[in-house]
């Protein structure tokens, strides 16, 4: 079972920019691909990055070149970096792995990008 707790959110204005944490802990080493999620209101849940262990990356078209994802396996620690907020980021932002283990869904955390 891995254990998943996500913080870092929370309130900014357009433009801002934050920065999400992603403890993972149990058995954590089994997971490849790390990922981050939201879910917007009204909305599916989307995988918006993902990062394997050797640190290859991918993103969504609507945040590439805004997110950077990174991950440290030492401390088995996975962030996000978000710049150059738009409201349309708001959403509760979660980490899973790619594809995502159901049972490990955390709380997420609250991004809100409003002025």
């Amino acid at each position: 079972q891995v254990q998943l707790v996500e913080s870092g959110g929370g309130l900014v204005q357009p433009g801002g920019s934050l920065r999400l944490s992603c403890a993972a802990s149990g058995s954590s080493f089994m997971i490849v691909t790390m990922g981050w999620y939201r879910q917007a209101p009204g909305k599916q849940r989307e995988l918006v990055a993902t990062i394997n262990r050797g640190g290859y990356t991918n993103y969504a078209d609507s945040v590439k070149g805004r997110f950077t994802i990174s991950r440290d396996n030492t401390e088995n620690t996975v962030y996000l970096r978000m710049n150059s907020l738009k409201p349309e980021d708001t959403g509760v932002y979660y980490c899973n792995a790619d594809p995502p283990l159901i049972r490990s869904w955390g709380q997420g955390t609250q991004v809100t990008v409003s002025s």
